[in-house]
């Protein structure tokens, strides 16, 4: 077979398998954040019928709006709660699980755990945790003295609450993202540490964290744009009653509000745009700011 026919035939085996991504990239996400766009300008009709063009009310309508304002900043602290913290102990569970140590597995798979386990499970659990009369917290702070913390009913700590939650959720997905990392450093250069007199602390500073530097780019940026559309873990445990759900919902929240009970869409769909472009920009500074801390040597 010569070379023209051989290139034309894994060029062809290529867009084969290319294809199923590539279309599931089409359905699931690139045409709906374009019919989202289009939804956004206009306003629902009754029963989801007959919807106007309202052309830029929505977006008026949303820049004035009080809630927006607060779910987005309620959006920003959970991110800033969850990602820096998150990612600190996951790559100091990975440090540590790195080395030879018994039972390495059987703490890799317990601190894996919680990715696997079903949100609604896990909800059920941390609002058990959380419960301010039966709850196992406040029953350990009522053994030694301390009153009961209403953990998600108290505007000013649910959020805090809620993000516990999540850092609880992703720490194992983290962690085996920088094991994969921590693996591919050479074993070389800790033993000239070692001979050069560096410490556990110094080597951790000096030739961990820089040589594992890409993957923390990669874990940073995945967990801002996850945490920005948290929606989930706020759902499962924060009731439409609870007196902490204006301190507590995210944009997601308050799209899912708008778009499926009270049902409308297009108000829905400009929100959602405006969480779409906040990303964005939060990405393009992530991969702007990376040529100054990610080593890729």
């Amino acid at each position: 077979m010569s070379g023209k026919k051989q290139g034309k035939k894994e060029l062809f085996w290529g867009w084969v398998f290319f294809a199923p991504t590539l279309a599931g990239l089409l359905i699931l996400n690139i045409i709906p954040i374009f019919q989202t766009i289009y939804k956004s300008f206009f306003q629902t009709g009754a029963f989801g019928r007959g919807d106007r063009f309202v052309g830029f009310a929505n977006y008026a309508k949303m820049f004035s709006d009080s809630q927006v304002w607060q779910s987005l900043l309620n959006t920003f602290v959970y991110a800033i709660i969850e990602v820096p913290i998150s990612i600190i102990i996951s790559l100091v569970l990975a440090a540590l699980l790195n080395r030879k140590m018994k039972g390495r597995s059987v703490y890799r798979t317990i601190y894996f755990l919680p990715m696997v386990a079903a949100p609604a499970a896990v909800a059920m659990v941390w609002r058990w945790l959380y419960n301010s009369e039966f709850g196992l917290l406040n029953h350990m702070l009522k053994s030694i003295g301390l009153g009961s913390v209403n953990w998600i009913s108290d505007p000013n700590i649910a959020l805090i609450s809620v993000a516990i939650v999540g850092i609880w959720s992703v720490i194992g997905y983290n962690m085996v993202l920088f094991l994969a990392g921590l693996q591919e450093i050479p074993g070389d250069y800790y033993e000239a540490a070692d001979i050069d007199g560096a410490g556990p602390v110094r080597q951790f500073l000096s030739i961990t964290i820089p040589l594992i530097s890409p993957t923390m780019f990669f874990v940073t940026t995945t967990r801002v744009i996850a945490a920005m559309q948290v929606f989930d873990v706020i759902y499962m445990m924060i009731d439409r009653s609870n007196p902490a759900i204006p301190r507590t919902q995210s944009l997601v929240y308050l799209f899912y509000k708008y778009s499926f009970i009270e049902s409308n869409q297009g108000y829905g769909s400009a929100i959602v745009v405006l969480l779409l472009l906040i990303i964005m920009v939060l990405t393009v500074i992530q991969n702007k700011m990376q040529k100054k801390w990610v080593n890729y040597n």
